[in-house]
């Protein structure tokens, strides 16, 4: 879902600035007004002269307690956006500077915060660096060179890494089974996903509150491609068009997280998402993002700890439904084992503050939830990638996410992950944002195999059947000398690639 500098867990592709959306601004005094309209006293609401946030309120899913809570948001001069009955979340719009603290006194409010700080340019994806389009020319010489498979497939390494290619053989996966790609957008016209694109069960979540109307899951522009691309590593079709997916043979669907213009993913989005995808009966989600605006949430802190809750709870709510979550580590090369992380680039929407964290009390949401696979990237020597982010006990698997300095044996001899783009185009990608994908789609194949598996279960088998190459005697991906990254752990389980590299072909044998 957008860009972020280099030095950062996401994407430095995208330019892109930020500025709230109309759904989620009132008129001036709209907070007021409607406050008042509910026979609040004109004092409760004298407050409410701040700028225009987003908060979440997390109370019990007891309906008295929800609607008592309803009635004290309206003093407080906040505006129910919508409430998440079944797990306790409400979203609130409201000026009021002192919203979030008046609600945390409320009683059977377990905690409240704001979701944003204030407007700024900002993004927050998994890929890093520009995408390197495929020039017509160039499909159409790989068309005729084709001998099997797709007229690009002999650029898809990272298939052919996990055995993606051999596994399609034997089952593609069933379309009983989908995976929703939760990002900035999908573009189902493509002819590579068209066939494969489940509208029924996309939507656009900017904002909080799920828009199912046609082509709602689109995106907003060509330049918004994160999700498309992504979109192309799980489920491309096998149909003699460019290039295919890992699970051919599933369903793809879109959940739009990332606002128009800036490509922020805010926590109201991904918590709508999350609800959505489990009403309707998603079996595996996509996130190749981290929740803005801060890339750490520490939960010592009551706006961060209180985002940390709600986005917790609805990814449980999903998986209690059946819905396995998969997650990029981030491309910031940080270990997320270690005592301190530097982390000076949150909050991301207003004037970045450094700060020093503890990766195992402030997390990177939503990858270090509780039953999320995290995912590390690789590249084509079954090396970690120099950008992604790793840690022991912390990663989960690790799949082909592209890494410039690994170069393949291709006829492009690009080392990055080539899929699906807007507007029928294809382009080179890399980082944990396309490693992800290849993991999502392997997990899609266990389902269609075992229709009956659990989330926990399905993420059992794909780690029993992963391939470890155990970590490097040094880490020294660009050569200069100096090791870049500590792998620690033993054969079976270690921070670089968790407990290995997932294999497509076991998935399906």
């Amino acid at each position: 879902m957008a860009s972020r500098p280099s030095n950062r867990r996401r994407a430095i592709a995208v330019p892109v600035g930020l500025a709230l959306t109309a759904s989620l601004a009132l008129l001036p005094g709209a907070g007021t007004a409607l406050a008042q309209e509910a026979g609040v006293p004109a004092a409760a609401t004298a407050a409410a002269d701040g700028e225009q946030l987003s908060y979440v309120v997390n109370t019990s899913s007891h309906p008295g307690t929800i609607r008592r809570v309803e009635r004290e948001i309206a003093k407080a001069g906040g505006t129910v956006v919508v409430t998440h009955r079944e797990i306790g979340v409400i979203v609130v719009h409201s000026a009021n500077p002192g919203f979030a603290e008046r609600m945390r006194e409320v009683r059977g409010v377990h905690s409240a915060g704001a979701t944003r700080t204030a407007p700024l340019r900002a993004a927050g994806t998994t890929e890093v660096g520009a995408p390197q389009y495929v020039a017509e020319a160039a499909r159409t010489s790989a068309a005729t060179a084709a001998s099997e498979g797709e007229p690009m497939e002999a650029d898809l390494w990272g298939l052919r890494a996990i055995r993606a290619d051999e596994a399609a053989k034997v089952n593609p996966g069933s379309d009983k089974v989908t995976v929703a790609v939760i990002d900035t957008g999908v573009d189902d016209t493509h002819p590579d996903l068209a066939p494969n694109f489940s509208a029924g069960q996309s939507a656009n979540c900017v904002g909080g509150v799920a828009d199912t109307s046609e082509g709602a899951w689109r995106p907003y522009t060509d330049g918004d491609y994160h999700g498309t691309h992504v979109a192309g590593s799980i489920a491309a079709a096998r149909n003699g068009i460019g290039v295919a997916g890992v699970a051919p043979g599933v369903k793809v669907s879109s959940i739009k997280v990332s606002e128009p213009d800036t490509s922020l993913f805010y926590p109201e989005a991904v918590i709508c998402a999350f609800v959505f995808a489990a009403d309707k009966g998603v079996e595996i989600t996509n996130n190749s993002y981290y929740v803005d605006p801060y890339l750490y949430n520490c939960e010592d802190d009551a706006d961060q700890g209180a985002v940390v809750e709600a986005i917790r709870r609805a990814a449980r709510h999903a998986e209690r439904r059946g819905t396995l979550h998969v997650a990029s580590a981030g491309n910031s090369n940080h270990d997320l084992a270690s005592d301190a992380i530097l982390d000076d680039s949150s909050p991301n929407d207003t004037t970045p503050v450094e700060r020093t964290i503890d990766p195992s009390e402030c997390l990177d949401l939503p990858t270090q939830l509780p039953g999320v696979v995290t995912v590390t990237a690789t590249g084509v020597q079954d090396l970690k990638s120099y950008y992604s982010s790793y840690g022991h006990r912390v990663a989960d698997v690790a799949a082909p996410g592209g890494d410039r300095f690994q170069i393949p044996d291709t006829p492009s001899g690009n080392g990055r992950i080539l899929s699906t783009m807007p507007n029928g185009s294809y382009a080179f990608l890399q980082g944990t944002s396309m490693a992800s994908p290849h993991v999502a789609g392997v997990a899609a194949l266990l389902k269609s195999k075992h229709p009956w598996a659990s989330p926990a279960m399905l993420q059992l088998m794909m780690k029993a059947q992963a391939d470890n190459p155990g970590c490097p005697e040094t880490y020294d991906p660009d050569g200069n000398g100096v090791e870049d990254s500590t792998c620690e752990g033993g054969e079976r389980v270690n921070g670089f690639y968790g407990h290995g590299i997932v294999d497509a072909l076991d998935a399906v044998e």
